[in-house]
């Protein structure tokens, strides 16, 4: 038998009991009722937990908070990476619709825009006909070196290398 089925069948007879316990409140002794109380609580609850519903709130309650966490904090986690992206890519296809398809603007480069591939192979010491494991060996190596936890790290050093790895995966 399945865990929710058992789950569910135990709410039943929780729920069961709570009706028998309050009819009998009613017919007989009013403190009854109060002691159906307890048993109600325990059958609605558990069918909470076994109709799913306590799991996908539960998740969605988590997931607001690591978004919350993600805005008040930044980070250089995967989330914030994703998010860079994500807009890097939405203003590159504006930028290429308002002028003509060519992806090119007049004004400047954002300073969000990156390192251009050339400083991201030469930040990351590779050459430009490197491979992606020699890319990401590079950048793993180079991460331990300037990593802002290590003796001689730096916080400046750690987001070139970031952002020189970004600009060749992307």
């Amino acid at each position: 038998m399945d865990r929710d089925q058992l789950v569910m069948a135990l709410a039943s007879v929780f729920a069961g009991i709570t009706v028998l316990v309050a009819v009998l409140g009613l017919v007989y002794q009013p403190f009854l009722i109060v002691l159906s109380l307890p048993f109600g609580a325990t059958a609605y609850f558990m069918w909470f937990q076994a109709s799913g519903r306590l799991k996908s709130r539960s998740r969605r309650r988590v997931q607001r908070g690591d978004a919350r966490e993600r805005e008040r904090f930044g980070g250089f986690g995967a989330g914030a990476r994703r998010e860079n992206v994500r807009e890097n890519y939405r203003r590159a296809t504006a930028s290429g619709a308002r002028a003509g398809g060519t992806g090119r603007t007049d004004r400047a480069p954002s300073a969000r825009s990156g390192p251009s591939r050339a400083e991201a192979y030469r930040t990351l010491g590779v050459d430009a006909s490197a491979t992606a494991d020699e890319v990401k060996r590079a950048y793993r190596s180079k991460v331990k070196e300037v990593h802002p936890d290590t003796e001689n790290g730096s916080e400046e050093a750690f987001k070139r290398v970031n952002q020189a790895y970004e600009t060749l995966t992307d």
